[in-house]
């Protein structure tokens, strides 16, 4: 059983799911429309009030929780938290508040598992699709055949922002609406090339907020439950007479949604028009399903992570042997180390598998572009706390360690930091280790034990050896050395 939890702009949703039969049952649900985008305040900070409804809104998903055996939970981030100012400070109180970490994906993220949510519902491996999805504070669009993603993108208008700047006291009239959705057209216009579908694609709106418009035009005759022009023309001029939030009186439409539907029916309009749709067809589906695919596929060892790694050292023309050997013998060095846990293994493992990606840029100084790139790059799977993490690591391959000392109070990933250094010196020396023969602890100094043949052979070991000790010695960190016979 698998949990996903999304800390949307506008509402915070919880889904339990079993894997069966080839597909993923929801078996619980929860959701709380905290309106999280629409706390922060005129200089970019969530405001107390909205920090303690996120914090309340999580403690009771933990009591949900803690009521199932669960194989594993993913807590995921928006919009919100990817622009408000403090996010960073409040992610600690989320973390114990909900009792798991949270991590802050990025838009292009959330519309890959958006897009995997909707793939593993529909389960229609040949079909051309787009998949639209209105949230809070963003709105993704992707492309893709079946599981296969072609493009997507993430832009930063959504339901909660568009109905603060358009509609901001509840009332509703043809000016607020023209000028919001000419708004949305115009994040939209530069990007509509990069989406050229024909008539045989098929366009999906996985979001709540166009499952809602479009529940709502078929329940008061504007339609048949699929969204086209004429359904959205008819809802947008009924929402227009009544003429504020507070009047509007439609079949299923529930209170909670009346407060930003217009900001999503402009959003959802304009992206139509400027992308020539003329029907969208709703489906149950979407980040949180995408949540559970991807721990399901991490379960069985198929984790888009080792996929984008293997993509961008392709992409950056990173030599595969050289590397492959460099991630085994610093796994290697890991487990002689003797960590607390294996919690750094793999972002060890990928670490070394891109610690050179920055020779594509100059050798000089490689660490330190692989290290930027690797914080920077889009790699699908990975968080950008995981990235960030993994750019310290390969910053930390080489060189002056103060630049990362404050992380090497976690002695587990100081050890990670120092096999991955070793393995790189060692690699860099010509030198194929056997890993029987070599001894390695770290515990109040680090005792290395390497044998003579390696030295007399390759000489110019002994001389990072001697830099390796001064670079430990300038964070306090004695580096003793025996040569053995």
């Amino acid at each position: 059983m698998f949990a996903a939890v999304d800390l949307g702009s506008n509402s915070f949703r919880l889904h339990i799911g079993k894997y069966e039969n080839d597909s993923i049952r929801v078996i619980k649900s929860a959701r709380d429309p905290i309106r999280l985008a629409a706390g922060i305040d005129k200089n970019g900070y969530l405001t107390e009030q909205a920090c303690k409804s996120a914090l309340d809104s999580l403690t009771r998903f933990r009591a949900i929780l803690r009521d199932y055996s669960l194989d594993a939970v993913r807590v995921v981030a928006t919009n919100t938290l990817r622009v408000a100012k403090n996010a960073h400070e409040l992610l600690p109180e989320l973390e114990r508040a909900i009792g798991y970490p949270v991590e802050i994906i990025s838009g292009e993220e959330e519309g890959r598992l958006i897009y995997m949510g909707v793939a593993g519902v529909l389960a229609e491996p040949n079909e051309e699709r787009m998949v639209i999805d209105i949230g809070g504070g963003s709105t993704e669009v992707i492309r893709g055949l079946g599981g296969h993603i072609r493009h997507v993108e993430s832009f930063g208008i959504g339901t909660v922002n568009q109905s603060l700047a358009f509609f901001p006291d509840g009332a509703i009239t043809a000016v607020a609406f023209e000028r919001a959705i000419l708004s949305a057209r115009s994040y939209v216009e530069d990007a509509v090339h990069l989406f050229s579908f024909s008539d045989s694609v098929n366009i999906y709106g996985s979001s709540g907020t166009i499952r809602a418009i479009a529940d709502t035009i078929a329940r008061n005759g504007m339609g048949d439950g699929r969204v086209t022009p004429a359904g959205l023309e008819d809802l947008m001029q009924r929402l227009i007479d009544f003429g504020h939030v507070s009047q509007i009186e439609l079949d299923g439409m529930k209170p909670d949604r009346a407060g930003v539907i217009m900001g999503g029916l402009a959003v959802l309009i304009g992206f139509m028009q400027e992308f020539g749709i003329e029907v969208v067809t709703p489906v149950e589906a979407g980040l949180r399903m995408g949540v559970m695919w991807d721990l399901q596929l991490r379960a069985t060892k198929a984790d888009r992570r080792d996929m984008s790694v293997d993509d961008f050292s392709h992409r950056f023309h990173v030599d595969a042997a050289r590397a492959h050997g460099v991630a085994d013998t610093a796994l290697g060095f890991f487990q002689l180390l003797k960590p607390a846990t294996d919690s750094y293994a793999r972002y060890l493992y990928w670490s070394a598998l891109l610690h050179e990606a920055g020779l594509v840029v100059s050798p000089t100084g490689y660490h330190k572009h692989s290290s930027y790139l690797i914080a920077n790059a889009d790699l699908p799977g990975f968080t950008t706390r995981e990235q960030r993490l993994m750019s310290t690591l390969i910053l930390g391959q080489k060189g002056n360690l103060k630049k990362i000392s404050e992380m090497l109070a976690d002695v587990d990933f100081a050890k990670s930091v120092l096999a991955l250094r070793l393995a790189v010196m060692f690699r860099h020396s010509h030198i194929t280790l056997d890993l029987d023969k070599v001894k390695v602890k770290f515990k109040s100094k680090i005792e290395l034990e390497i044998r003579r043949d390696y030295v007399k052979e390759h000489p110019s070991i002994s001389f990072w050896i001697q830099k390796e000790q001064e670079w430990w010695a300038g964070i306090g960190v004695d580096f003793a050395v025996r040569v053995l016979a």
